[in-house]
């Protein structure tokens, strides 16, 4: 793998928008608040032009979010790229993406998730330069930091961690608010936080659900070791069979070291589900596989009465590998901070888990 250079104090953090970017005022603020603690602790920080920008669900044209990407990575003060937001069509800008003069360049950490996979995951399976799936930039607006978010600039550091499960997190929404309902309501929490302290934007996570990992075919005791690939499986889906799809050389080149996948969900059916996972596994993406393991999904649609774990265990049952569900991993805060490209070591035991990385 083409590590980057380890985060230090003193460098400089670079954020930019390749899919969407943040305009809601209440959002601006957070990463106006999140960009002063980060400079606090002692880096500076630089945004992209469109960062602050946002039109039908781009930050701007996917030329110009290749050119402003481009721009950090050629930046030679720039040790770490923390992504603005995720969104939709972050594809667009990989058509002008200089792949040969990346390859030339120091590679540089980078940290974002949801539609960032198609950053993350492209770099990993066609770069090999390993990235961070985890919080975009906002999150760092809490005070204090959240572990995840201490552990993801310890990775950036250079440093070989343990991360646990944690005790709690967020409740998970299954249903969707009306489009004029949710403007409306969207305009209301923004006129009623503006009004806010600063100490209330810097809230962290409402935790208030019990944390249960769940060995799908009950086991006492999970544990797996491998090279990771993953992120948002709502991303990943769109590659399969493009110029873009180099799983099956890189699973060839480090099969000695085995392929863990770790896989989430923003919005799906259980069908969906089904087919998506249905492809990967008949493109023999998991092949050398030593376990996988799934986020919390956000948005899941039970059809024919079969939830996100009955579906998991029909499409990939007969792969005769330890999967592990519910971990904090994506949407549903918090998440730990997973390497793409790195060999990681998962244990889950009586509904708690275990994440180790290892650089080699």
């Amino acid at each position: 793998m083409n590590y980057p250079e380890n985060l230090k104090k003193g460098d400089t953090i670079g954020i930019c928008a390749p899919s969407g970017g943040i305009t809601k005022e209440i959002a601006i603020k957070r990463l106006e608040m999140a960009e002063r603690q980060l400079e606090e602790m002692g880096y500076k920080v630089i945004e992209t032009e469109s960062v602050r920008k946002e039109e039908r669900g781009r930050s701007a044209s996917g030329e110009q979010r290749a050119k402003e990407f481009m721009g950090l990575l050629e930046n030679d003060d720039v040790k770490f790229i923390i992504f603005a937001t995720g969104g939709d069509f972050l594809v667009e800008m990989l058509e002008y993406l200089d792949f040969e003069k990346i390859k030339k360049l120091k590679p540089k950490w980078m940290q974002g998730f949801s539609d960032i996979t198609g950053i993350n995951y492209i770099f990993n399976t066609m770069l090999e330069i390993p990235s961070i799936y985890c919080q975009t930039i906002k999150d760092y607006a809490m005070r204090p930091l959240y572990r995840n978010l201490t552990d993801a600039l310890k990775i950036a550091s250079g440093k070989e961690i343990e991360q646990k499960s944690f005790e709690k997190h967020e409740e998970i929404i299954d249903f969707r608010i009306e489009k004029d309902d949710e403007k409306e309501l969207e305009n209301q929490e923004v006129i009623e936080e503006i009004k806010n302290e600063e100490e209330e934007l810097e809230k962290g996570y409402d935790l208030t659900q019990e944390t249960k990992w769940i060995n799908l075919k009950g086991e006492e005791k999970i544990q797996f070791k491998g090279r990771a690939i993953g992120g948002c499986l709502d991303s990943i889906k769109p590659f399969i069979g493009t110029k873009y799809d180099n799983v099956s050389n890189y699973i060839e080149k480090y099969k000695k070291d085995g392929i863990l996948w770790f896989l989430e969900v923003f919005e799906m059916s259980t069908p969906t589900l089904y087919l998506t996972l249905w492809q990967m596994k008949m493109a023999g993406y998991f092949k050398d596989c030593k376990g996988i393991i799934f986020g919390r999904p956000l948005f899941i649609r039970n059809d024919y009465d079969i939830d996100f774990n009955q579906t998991v265990e029909d499409v990939l049952g007969d792969l005769n590998i330890p999967i592990i569900c519910d971990a904090d991993i994506g949407h549903v805060s918090p998440q730990v901070a997973m390497v793409n490209g790195e060999i990681l070591e998962i244990t889950s035991e009586n509904g708690k888990g275990k994440i180790r990385n290892f650089k080699k």
